[in-house]
């Protein structure tokens, strides 16, 4: 098997892995774009995972306007659409909330956190195709959770037993997602994901680090992102 289809593999598995979890009040509905969505998330694998990777990014979870729409990390509609070059018919998840409906590349809402990383990773290596020459973009938790309200909860707002079985499989996960890819450094996109991964990768011959998340929710992200997270990478000395 080639890089693509390893880790296509190893995607199948997490993603059974995680349908079969039950997570409890306040949590309503999950997502798992793995499922409705997964011609858009294997060829995103197919066509960008297909070599060794100098840096992988590992976001958190699919947002209700990205990944969630399109199938791909930090999935705002047109950089997928445009900058990446994938479009692909998108299902429904079983259980739809009818406050975060799928509409797939229709869907005119903009995930902001996605518009900003790939925004950067546009103006820095121009095409698509020269930024996953050496990096990577992957997600640590593949599910979406929802209240009743519709608010998006993240996975370290689940209850402690519920966190313990997810954590379990995502750790492993991305424990194939290094061995397959052998990347130099994993930059967890926030540090929740960097903590999660000096656990996941302990042993491995990786080097960890973070930059800053690019959430809108995060005041430190609304001046100018772009030009901090460059200076973080350049401070690690993994971009000149």
């Amino acid at each position: 098997m080639n890089f693509g289809e390893k880790l296509i593999t190893a995607s199948q598995e997490l993603s059974q892995s995680v349908t079969r979890m039950i997570f409890s009040p306040p949590v309503a509905v999950v997502y798992n774009p793995l499922n409705y969505a997964w011609e858009s998330y294997s060829l995103y694998l197919e066509k960008y995972g297909n070599s060794r990777k100098k840096v992988v990014f590992l976001g958190m979870n699919p947002g209700p306007w990205g990944m969630a729409q399109t199938g791909v990390p930090f999935g705002e509609i047109n950089a997928v659409k445009d900058w990446l070059g994938i479009k692909t018919p998108v299902g429904k998840p079983d259980n739809e909330h009818p406050k975060r409906s799928v509409e797939g590349f229709e869907c005119q809402r903009s995930e902001v956190s996605g518009r900003r990383l790939w925004g950067l990773f546009k103006e820095r290596f121009n095409t698509a195709e020269h930024f996953f020459d050496r990096h990577f973009v992957a997600n640590y938790c593949p599910l979406v959770f929802l209240e009743t309200s519709g608010l998006n909860r993240t996975p370290d707002k689940l209850k402690a037993h519920e966190r313990q079985t997810l954590f379990a499989a995502c750790d492993h996960h991305l424990h194939q997602v290094v061995e397959i890819l052998e990347p130099e450094w994993l930059i967890g996109v926030g540090r929740f994901t960097e903590q999660r991964a000096r656990k996941a990768l302990q042993g491995m011959d990786v080097r960890v680090g973070n930059i800053l998340h690019p959430s809108p929710a995060n005041p430190a992200a609304n001046l100018n992102w772009a030009g901090t997270v460059t200076k973080q990478m350049m401070e690690l000395n993994i971009w000149e």
